[in-house]
């Protein structure tokens, strides 16, 4: 077994970290962030995580990640679950007419979230017991140790600010949307690593409250609801809390405004389904804003190549997308799970077979994922900015045409739905759930009228008015 260390302590890492020690590594977890976490009740209003800039902003934990930490991890349910985490099951709370009753399978659906710094609260105690696992928070990694001794450098540690070298068999950097491996590599002599970047082109703007008898708003729709150039998105969490997000395009100047209390409250009472959702006692003085979110794709294989060996990437260092569709953290776990079952089998005597390897596994498990996302993202961009010009949005593209109807057949449908829900909870891509040609089927008979839907919300005009005061 390896002696491991891994750059990043957020709750991929976590969970990456607890998953590699039970079987049977010896992790060491270097998370930047000084700031100790705080009992769950406490750690909404004490902690503070400069290192996650999404911390405060809507989080969602989808039955993907409820799916593997059930089989895995089950000590994270059953902390989640006795700190007031929400018990939900969307599937199950959709009337018959529309689901076609209860089926076996159902609690596939099932799934346990709260608020990013309640689990990650609750996941930090969960792995600060387990053995074989050890978190140093407060430390800061600068820098690779590398041996030159091959073809491309070797990864043998890494350097801390502090100039502490800490060296291991492996070294895992779940750094998170601001991992530093590409300077890290240079600084070492390695050739560029193979990267895709771009601005996500999304705009938060986001408020959590609570209820004082510990209940939830009325769902009227799924917890994303599009409706012309903004979307918003609802999410039920712990102990009688949620969250609402209003999302539109960082180029749609004429929304800036919603940053301001007074008019995101207005566009919130302006929507019909979801006015309701701004009814409790706010937890936020004022609106969160988050922008300037990079998609980015990152590989360690250049030309064929590993450009470096010793190193591997899990979760957001490698890959990650606009949050609002709630993945991220699943898609982490995914990944996760493919690295410790990785390296059960991988190949110990050539480090280059290794990397490759890696590249290999991440590419059957959660590349799909994040392709999928990628494409839905930017086709929600070019809408916004057709409608934004008065335009219709009419994209020669079968995949696209077959995802809108899919949304729209979900309550048209039992199967329609449960298919959708699988997606939408991460447990199937839509390649796999639309390859059953009974549900394809389905899909474009009962979806072929999408573009006619009755949108719930304020027309474009409206909307900017609204916005600007």
């Amino acid at each position: 077994m390896a002696r491991i260390v891994q750059v990043g302590g957020g709750i991929v890492g976590l969970c990456t970290g607890m998953l590699l020690a039970k079987d049977g590594h010896e992790v060491t977890v270097l998370e930047r962030d000084s700031a100790p976490p705080p009992s769950p009740e406490a750690a909404w209003h004490e902690w503070g995580r400069t290192g996650v800039n999404q911390f405060r902003m809507l989080h969602y934990l989808a039955p993907g990640f409820t799916r593997i930490m059930d089989a895995e991890l089950p000590e994270i349910p059953a902390a989640l679950s006795a700190n007031g985490a929400l018990h939900a099951n969307i599937v199950e709370e959709i009337p018959d007419d529309i689901k076609g009753g209860a089926r076996e399978g159902d609690d596939l659906f099932h799934t346990t979230t709260a608020r990013r710094p309640v689990a990650e609260a609750v996941i930090s105690a969960a792995a600060s017991a387990t053995p074989g696992l050890t978190i140093r928070r407060g430390v800061v990694v600068s820098g690779l140790l590398v041996s030159n001794d091959g073809v491309v450098p070797h990864v043998v540690g890494v350097r801390t600010e502090t100039g502490e070298e800490i060296r291991g068999d492996l070294v895992i950097d779940a750094g998170g949307r601001r991992s530093a491996l590409p300077s890290w590599l240079e600084a070492a002599g390695a050739r560029p690593l193979v990267e895709e970047k771009e601005d996500c082109g999304f705009v938060y703007y986001g408020r959590h409250f609570s209820s004082r008898d510990g209940s939830l708003p009325f769902a009227f729709s799924g917890p994303l609801y599009a409706f012309g150039s903004a979307s918003v998105l609802t999410l039920p969490a712990d102990n009688g809390t949620w969250g609402v997000g209003l999302i539109v395009s960082a180029k749609d100047a004429e929304l800036r405004g919603l940053r301001h209390l007074d008019r995101w409250t207005a566009t919130m009472k302006s929507l019909p389904l979801h006015a309701h959702w701004i009814d409790g006692d706010p937890l936020d003085d004022d609106i969160a804003v988050m922008a300037k979110i990079e998609d980015r794709h990152r590989s360690l294989v250049a030309d064929g190549q590993p450009v470096v060996t010793g190193l591997l990437m899990v979760g957001d260092s490698w890959a990650c997308t606009n949050p609002s569709l709630g993945r991220g953290i699943s898609i982490g776990a995914i990944h996760a799970l493919a690295l410790r079952d990785y390296l059960r089998g991988a190949p110990s005597d050539d480090p280059a077979a290794f990397v490759k390897g890696w590249e290999d596994a991440t590419a059957v498990s959660a590349e799909p994922w994040y392709r999928t996302t990628l494409e839905f993202d930017r086709h929600r961009l070019a809408e916004i900015e057709s409608l934004m010009n008065g335009e219709p949005y009419e994209p020669d593209d079968v995949g696209y045409e077959m995802t809108r109807a899919l949304m729209y057949a979900v309550s048209k449908d039992g199967d329609c739905l449960r298919a959708f829900v699988r997606v939408a909870g991460v447990l199937d891509p839509p390649e796999v759930v639309l390859a059953d040609p009974a549900v394809a089927d389905k899909v474009v008979t009962l979806g072929a009228d999408w573009r006619n839907e009755e949108i719930a919300g304020p027309t474009r005009s409206e909307l900017v008015a609204l916005a600007a005061g």
